[in-house]
């Protein structure tokens, strides 16, 4: 969990009164919620952001003032205020590359019967920014907000596989600066993921995150100037085997990545339905 330290010469007082510093503080707290927390007292936010008692109190009382928090008197806890949902809906709504994602994602995870997710990166993880899923009752149960391990998932390394070198070395020495002790497992999945994806253009991670999950994750560079993000297709591997891992989700997911392109483009659909393999399903049928 990322601490901060306070500052040595007591220069804590000055740094607050910033306006910067301020609204990077504010946002450390808003980053402090997960999807998993319905709501955070104080002292949560304390541990999790590394801040000193008396800012998180002065911040918190900024914050639910403007409506990025509220605040429960009973509980004496906080939880997202209607002006983040607001922000981060207009950020999710105008987004094309999401817009025009969903409904392929959607026939992939009919088609597979597992979930099939798009996400980016939010420091040293990655953040679901859609999801969709099979009628399976076994399919994950993950949601927008959901933040996964970068080097442990599928979507994590085929994303760093993406990355230009120089920002992917970066991304690397930090991820070994918070956990040392993997240093050596590190290495070994980012670099065989690399080779994967140079190879097969996806990448397969059997049992890296979980035991019993297996996923494929490609990238998807967008040519708007949209962020890189990356998509995966995962579920137990009761349902996705290994060899339907590399044998189907993969080349699913790489013509889910071309079809995804040419709508954005404007452009015809490469996979006409005379071309698709066979049992494809679509939302329409």
């Amino acid at each position: 969990m990322r601490k901060r330290t306070k500052p040595a010469d007591g220069s804590e007082g000055v740094e607050g009164g910033n306006s910067a510093a301020s609204l990077t503080r504010g946002l450390e707290i808003l980053r402090a919620f997960t999807a998993d927390d319905a709501t955070l007292g104080n002292q949560d936010l304390i541990e999790r952001t590394g801040l000193p008692k008396a800012t998180v109190s002065r911040l918190t009382s900024t914050l639910v003032g403007l409506g990025y928090l509220h605040y429960d008197d009973m509980l004496g806890r906080y939880s997202i205020g209607p002006a983040t949902v607001s922000l981060g809906y207009s950020a999710l709504s105008s987004s094309a590359v999401i817009h025009m994602a969903r409904p392929l994602m959607q026939e992939l995870a009919d088609q597979t019967g597992a979930a099939v997710a798009l996400g980016t990166r939010d420091g040293l993880e990655m953040v679901y920014l859609a999801n969709c899923r099979s009628m399976s009752p076994v399919s994950l149960r993950l949601n927008v907000g959901s933040r996964l391990p970068i080097y442990r998932t599928a979507m994590g390394l085929a994303y760093l596989a993406e990355m230009q070198p120089d920002i992917r070395q970066s991304v690397i020495e930090q991820l070994v600066a918070a956990e040392p002790e993997r240093a050596e497992e590190l290495d070994r999945l980012v670099t065989h993921a690399i080779e994967d994806y140079r190879r097969d253009g996806f990448i397969s991670a059997f049992g890296s995150w979980h035991s019993y999950i297996n996923a494929v994750g490609v990238a998807f560079r967008p040519t708007d100037g949209s962020p890189l993000v990356a998509l995966t297709c995962g579920g137990i591997v009761d349902i996705l085997s290994r060899n339907h891992c590399r044998e189907s989700v993969g080349p699913g997911l790489l013509r889910l990545t071309r079809r995804l392109r040419a709508r954005l483009a404007g452009e015809p659909d490469p996979f006409p339905t005379s071309q698709r393999p066979p049992n494809w399903k679509t939302s329409a049928e």
